[in-house]
């Protein structure tokens, strides 16, 4: 037996892994890692496979990337972690200075937290408890968009529109509004993406008109819906939405907890809005992918409603125990001085522009409904017809199809339903790209002629 199908067999034996349907693994194996390094995973019979994925969309700068590694084995020596209330360390100070100076300008506060999820509840509970310091307790229900997605703990859950996790746990979860999704592959023929954006604000101002009374705030994620396969949408619709929470009184919370830290093509997606949201979440690539961590950034005028000399109940009263956690805090740092010193941003237009490049040829495709792109975030959208718009059947399995094809030729792809993406770590090569593509385009030309007909380990989400 080899030391991939005994590491596999253990794993088997113990662990629950996430968003999983465990029976798949009776058939479809699992795939232990012995190393990391830069875009390639490698398993213990030697063979290297390209993160398209940047493992969940946590990674920025490969694994185990050298000047991260060395920024944490120093900090090791000194501190690992310690209880931030009452106490603090410089990591976390700097830190929060440093994600000041980069983020939209007004967002002066840094909370932290261990994950997404717990960003977004961060977000809600905030921003429903400044409404009740503020004499309007009335405003607990929140604005989200269709086919959102901001999580998977319960008040995060409750803002998410994606059926496969809500559904089943309905019963626990509060009813909240949503308004209809700006995603542009819905335009119509000839309609301009900024164009349909403008359309579809129009649902999302009439909630506002009628009920922002009881509504704190207006959750979403700008640009990308991730989790409802790469659906993509015009800043405009940012722009107009600012506007409007400002009209009627309402908290913008934006959910960058995938698309922050360059991925749309600026540091922050709200920059191509030039908007500043009330609450900031962020995650995922904040420590580059090498510690669990996230923050929610707001407002001086957020901050000074929770500060009170006598009231205590005033404060906000939400931990976690390991909240500022100082290893995470130095690998946060280390993945800004790269920011700063490689000219990331710029570099990863280029990348991007070697990606549109490569995708180009699938624009014609049969089974293509559509190729889009927002900076280093790219998504093929299949169908069983281009012309009507018909969509494949689920049950015929192609995204497993395609995640094992590429799998078996050395590239990692986790396609939501009929929608192959791509978000790869920054230190990808323009040859590692045109390799990662075309795996995946044979992938794709293997899925359609011959569907697996086993269980669909493809839809995975964050």
């Amino acid at each position: 037996m080899s030391k991939n199908d005994a590491i596999a067999r253990r794993d088997l034996r113990h662990v629950w892994h996430p968003c999983t349907q465990m029976q798949d693994h009776e058939a479809l194996p699992l795939i232990p890692v012995r190393r990391g390094q830069g875009v390639w995973l490698e398993d213990f019979d030697g063979k290297r496979y390209l993160d398209a994925v940047s493992s969940w969309w946590v990674n920025l700068f490969g694994h185990a990337n050298p000047r991260i590694n060395n920024a944490i084995k120093d900090q090791l020596d000194n501190l690992e972690h310690v209880i931030l209330a009452g106490f603090t360390h410089e990591p976390i100070v700097e830190l929060s200075e440093r994600l000041v100076a980069l983020a939209p300008k007004g967002l002066t506060r840094c909370f932290y937290a261990d994950n997404g999820s717990a960003a977004t509840e961060i977000a809600l509970k905030m921003s429903l408890h400044f409404w009740r310091n503020t004499g309007k307790p009335e405003k607990t229900r929140f604005i989200c968009l269709e086919n959102g997605y901001h999580g998977e703990t319960l008040g995060s859950l409750s803002v998410t529109d994606i059926p496969l996790f809500s559904a089943t746990y309905a019963p626990l979860l509060k009813e909240h509004l949503r308004a209809p999704s700006p995603d542009c592959s819905r335009r119509e023929e000839g309609e301009s993406w900024e164009s349909h954006s403008r359309r579809q604000f129009e649902g999302m101002e009439r909630l506002l008109q009628q009920h922002h009374h009881e509504v704190a705030a207006v959750i979403i994620e700008p640009l990308v819906q991730g989790a409802a396969g790469m659906k993509m949408y015009h800043p405009i619709y940012l722009t107009l939405l600012r506007k409007a929470c400002d009209q009627y009184g309402v908290h913008l919370i934006a959910d960058e907890i995938a698309v922050g830290f360059g991925r749309t093509g600026t540091m922050f997606a709200c920059e191509q809005a030039d908007i500043t949201p009330h609450f900031l979440c962020l995650s995922k690539g904040l420590t580059a992918g090498y510690l669990p961590m996230s923050v929610v950034m707001t407002t001086e005028a957020i901050y000074a409603a929770f500060y009170d000399r006598y009231d205590s109940l005033k404060g906000f009263l939400h931990s976690h125990s390991y909240t500022g956690n100082a290893l995470a805090a130095r690998a946060a740092l280390a993945s800004l001085d790269i920011f700063a010193s490689d000219n990331i941003i710029e570099n990863n237009r280029l990348l991007a522009q070697t990606m549109a490049e490569a995708l180009a040829p699938l624009a014609d495709h049969p089974n293509v409904l559509e190729v889009r792109q927002v900076g280093m975030i790219a998504a093929i959208e299949l169908v069983q017809d281009r012309k009507t718009r018909a969509p494949f059947d689920w049950r015929e399995r192609r995204g497993l199809k395609i995640f094992e094809h590429a799998l078996a030729n050395g590239v990692l792809l986790r396609p939501i339903g009929n929608v192959v993406y791509f978000i790869p770590p920054y230190v990808i090569t323009h040859e590692e790209i045109r390799f990662m593509v075309s795996t995946a385009v044979n992938a794709i030309e293997a899925a359609i002629i011959a569907p697996s007909q086993g269980h669909d380990n493809s839809v995975v989400l964050p």
